[in-house]
């Protein structure tokens, strides 16, 4: 069988392997209901924007889906899996462990290091459908606040002043900003409030005598006296 050059062009293509895909944390993705006290579910996402010079930097959103408090705004160059791991267990350390973390199916929440770190710390981790951002609404809808009220209204010529700037307006979005879903308090007047309303139901009641109790119990004692008396009578 003579050889050609189309011949040859196919044994090389048979004998390059073909790179396979990087296996990816699935995590869950079942239906999710609303949640029903702080912690129970948390949602983040990835924001972009770029510095006067033109570089970009990226900003890291995490919010607590009851309370819609803004747990996390970071900004940085550059934030991979091992970054992320790592602003969720300072996180933790103030307010405790979530029952749920939702995300979108990015590289970072993709990685291993998040798979390994959410199966370290008892965490499910849910990823939204691709391509249906409405599936994190609660992050979506902070992330158009977000830009809003900040990213659209300022320039940063450094990281240094998009981190002071972030930082203060997320201060103000937690203990000033009104939400009509939360009956229009701030995030974190809200969270108070419910803590402090918990706190009642769960306070133990004092207890009560029932009704004469007291008067028989007066009685009772009363009895053996006026005996006696009559005695020495």
């Amino acid at each position: 069988m003579p050889i050609t050059r189309s011949s040859i062009g196919s044994i090389e293509r048979k004998a390059v392997r073909r790179r396979k895909g990087r296996k990816r944390a699935l995590g869950t993705r079942r239906p999710m209901t609303m949640p029903l006290a702080p912690n129970e579910r948390w949602s983040l996402d990835f924001v972009s924007d770029s510095l006067t010079g033109g570089r970009r930097f990226r900003i890291l959103c995490v919010v607590d889906d009851f309370t819609r408090e803004a747990l996390a705004v970071v900004a940085d160059f550059s934030i991979s899996g091992h970054r992320l791991a790592r602003e969720l267990d300072a996180i933790i350390a103030r307010r405790g462990k979530p029952k749920t973390i939702v995300s979108d199916n990015g590289t970072e929440m993709t990685s291993h290091t998040i798979f390994k770190w959410a199966q370290d710390q008892h965490i499910e981790w849910h990823y939204i459908a691709p391509g249906k951002p409405t599936q994190n609404a609660f992050v979506e809808s902070f992330n158009g606040r977000l830009w809003d009220e900040c990213l659209n209204e300022e320039l940063f010529s450094s990281l240094t002043e998009a981190r002071a700037a972030l930082t203060a307006w997320a201060l103000d979005y937690n203990q000033q900003r009104p939400h009509t879903s939360l009956g229009g308090l701030a995030p974190a007047v809200f969270a108070r409030n419910h803590q402090q309303q918990s706190a009642k139901r769960s306070k133990p009641a004092a207890p009560e005598l029932r009704k004469g109790s007291t008067q028989r119990a007066l009685t009772t004692n009363h009895k053996p006296e006026r005996k006696a008396n009559r005695l020495y009578l």
